[in-house]
Parts: C-alpha cells; structure tokens; sequence
C-alpha cells in the first residue's frame, strides 16, 4: 500500500495514465492526492475529472483555482471565459460532476503520515488549527446554499491581507485566494498576485509566501501545486512544490508519501500549451 501525491493535472489525462502505471498504481491498494486544478486548458479535462472521480476513496483531490471556475461558470459568473470547460459544462453528468467538485476539500492534513497539502498556501498568521477551520468554514459555503451567491462575489483580489475581523464576502474571497491563488506577498504577509514567475523575478521587497518570518505554520510538511514556475523547487524547509509544469510541456510529478525519504517520479509530458 503506497500514498502519492500528484501535482496539478489540468486536463492532461493521458500523462496521468503513463504516470500511474509508472509508479505501478492499483485502485484500493493505493492512494493518491491530487494538489487540484484537475480541469482546464488541458484537451482531457472532462475525461480528467470523470477519471479522479471514479477512483472513489483512492483518490483525495484538493481544490484548485482553475477548479473554483469551473463552479463558478456553472453557478452562472459570467466574469471569465474558459472554452476549455465547455465540454464538462455541456456533459450529460455535468450535475453529478459538479456535485462532486463542490464537496473536495481546500485542505487535506494526515496526522499519521506528516503531510498537509494545499493548492497554493497559508498564510503566515494560520497555524494548523486556523487553515482548517477556514478550510471548514469556506468548504460549508461551497456545498450549501450560500454557494450560487458565493460564486458571484468569488473573484477580486482585496482584501490582501488577513485579519480575524474580516466578515462576509470579503472573508471568504481572502480565504480562497489563500488556498488557491497566492505565491508572493510582503514580508508582513500583504498578497501580491501580480507576479507567478520564477523567484527572482517578482517586485522588489516581495518574497514567496512561506519566507515570511515567524511563519506559524512552518512545522507544517506543506505539499502545493500552482506555482509551475518554481520548477518543483520550493528552496524551503517543510515545502514541497511539485506543479512541474506538465501543462506547459514539462513534466507530470508524483511524490511518495509514505516513504522514510522523500521519492519522485516523473514522467515527461506530451502536451504543451503556447
């Protein structure tokens, strides 16, 4: 029995399928965690979300950016545009689908095997017992009935820094944008989303989120995905990166968990998005 955890998909099912037969994976003897973003850009990404729900309790998938927008196109936000997702959006189990996504956690933490794993990240002022309880509070607004106007008030990018009085929309935006968008910040934890490229490259005085000082959650063994540019090198102590890009033309990454040393395996992919 093995667990691995598998960077960001985005629709790219035919490097998953070489990936797992790489790694010799069998459905109920095995588990694998996905970082999200299962759909989009890729050419599978109704083939994609079909395949990781089919794996039932062998599989454990957070949520993704690119996944929230796909619930949010659903639930009617005309404020982006994917063509990619038309196919999941126009699918006869669109509804079930759906369903499902809206039900995936924002957090996955296992006590036994000493690893939390996020899309993006946390927040410097989260420790452990914090991140879930937001991880709870936005996941029971994603599966309830405040989910359609959610869905209309998700987007933006204030507030960029976090507070325990933040209330309402606001809160939840700050939360979401938490675990599925930020990569760089202030040295006093103050977001910036403009800059995704690789370190170096981002505004003077802006560091990668988990370089803040005093981070209350750096005992956390944190896997991410979204941030393909880092180039599964995170630099960092406790941080484990492993989007490698394989949308891009790069390469698909799976990280052994249970392990007594960190193992990777990876696969080159045959997809490449200009």
């Amino acid at each position: 029995m093995a667990t691995y955890a598998i960077g960001d998909l985005q629709g790219c099912l035919d490097d998953l399928e070489i990936l797992l037969k790489k790694i010799n994976f069998k459905t109920g003897r095995d588990t694998l965690w996905f970082t999200g973003d299962l759909v989009n850009r890729g050419n599978k990404s109704l083939q994609t979300l079909r395949f990781v729900k089919n794996l039932g309790d062998s599989a454990i998938s957070v949520l993704g950016n690119h996944d929230l927008t796909l619930l949010a196109l659903h639930a009617g936000n005309t404020q982006v545009r994917y063509h990619t997702l038309n196919d999941i959006l126009e699918a006869d189990d669109r509804d079930e689908l759906i369903h499902w996504l809206r039900h995936r956690p924002l957090l996955h933490h296992d006590e036994q095997l000493g690893y939390t794993m996020v899309h993006a990240g946390l927040p410097a002022q989260w420790d452990l017992i914090t991140a879930q309880a937001c991880a709870h509070e936005l996941e029971n607004i994603l599966r309830g009935e405040q989910f359609t106007d959610f869905m209309a008030h998700m987007f933006g990018n204030k507030p960029k820094k976090w507070h325990e009085q933040l209330n309402g929309w606001e809160r939840l935006r700050f939360i979401t944008n938490s675990f599925t968008r930020m990569r760089y910040c202030s040295p006093r934890g103050k977001l910036n989303f403009k800059d995704k490229g690789p370190i170096g490259t981002q505004k003077k005085g802006h560091i990668p989120w988990y370089q803040v000082a005093n981070r209350k959650n750096s005992e956390l063994k944190i896997i991410i995905g979204h941030w393909s540019t880092l180039f599964g090198k995170a630099d960092s102590k406790n941080i484990y990166a492993i989007d490698t890009g394989c949308l891009w033309g790069e390469t698909l990454t799976a990280m052994r968990l249970d392990s007594t040393t960190v193992e990777y395996y990876r696969v080159k992919c045959n997809q490449a998005i200009k």
